[in-house]
């Protein structure tokens, strides 16, 4: 199967043995998997067998936001970039995700006037549930200025991707665009970064670029050339020098590998 990629989010259970993948990680396999799926994370499953049951539920950003809760998806560390949400869910949780999945799919089809409020919370428990099945526990958000301008440069970065066509280029490209989109110094911008992330300005933006390049040379079947015009290189000479630092290969080798699935 194709990898692929939607306008929606997605959260599914998958009771039997089944196998995801998302971008470039390493495959998981297991029998009772949950995994999510955001707009901007290609993915492909492939059931292993076929006595396998489970739910899924798709939603967008539109459909929450009459909740006001307080949180964004964009806030929680399962949907932030980069994040590789994929388990193995022991059978008690299984159980309680089927339990919450069962009164979705019943609400969802029920007379009831308010319905779509009650599936909202609904959803929002079930986001909150998978939250806690993160391997680790995850501090709340803490909104300093500085994690505020943090916030800011990913939001402008993840909103150039992904990539449609590859025409106009991109805008944004070095850690002085961004800085002054954000109207702050760039060593500023650096200094932020650095505290928050533990990475530099240019690294954050050159892993995105990285990850970026590796979708299109999976997913489309444009040329290097245009891969390269896409992501705002100058040249294609520039933009498989900077693949390979980063990708420890061609852009050419990544893309013959990957048809074979390695």
């Amino acid at each position: 199967m194709t990898f692929s990629r939607r306008e929606y989010y997605k959260i599914t259970l998958c009771r039997g043995r089944s196998q995801v993948e998302c971008v470039d990680q390493a495959p998981h396999v297991g029998a009772n998997t949950l995994f999510l799926v955001t707009p901007r994370v290609p993915y492909r499953w492939l059931p292993l067998t076929e006595d396998f049951t489970g739910y899924s539920c798709l939603f967008d950003d539109a459909f929450l936001l009459p909740a006001r809760t307080g949180v964004t998806l964009a806030e929680l560390p399962i949907f932030q970039p980069g994040a590789y949400p994929v388990w193995e869910v022991a059978e008690a949780d299984c159980a309680a995700l089927e339990a919450l999945f069962q009164k979705m799919a019943h609400e969802l089809v029920s007379g009831y006037a308010y319905k779509h409020d009650l599936l909202r919370t609904y959803l929002w428990e079930l986001i909150h549930l998978v939250q806690k099945l993160q391997p680790v526990p995850t501090p709340l958000a803490t909104h300093s200025a500085a994690e505020r301008v943090a916030t800011q440069f990913t939001e402008l970065l993840e909103r150039q991707f992904p990539r449609q066509s590859p025409q106009p280029p991109l805008l944004l490209r070095t850690a002085t665009d961004y800085a002054q989109q954000l109207a702050v110094h760039v060593n500023h911008l650096n200094r932020v970064l650095k505290e928050t992330t533990g990475q530099t300005t240019t690294a954050l933006i050159s892993s995105r670029l990285t990850q970026e390049a590796k979708l299109l040379l999976k997913q489309t079947a444009w040329s290097i050339s245009e891969i390269a015009d896409s992501l705002g290189f100058a040249d294609v000479a520039h933009f498989c020098t900077f693949f390979k630092r980063h990708a420890s290969q061609t852009p050419g080798d990544f893309r013959r590998l990957a048809v074979f699935g390695i």
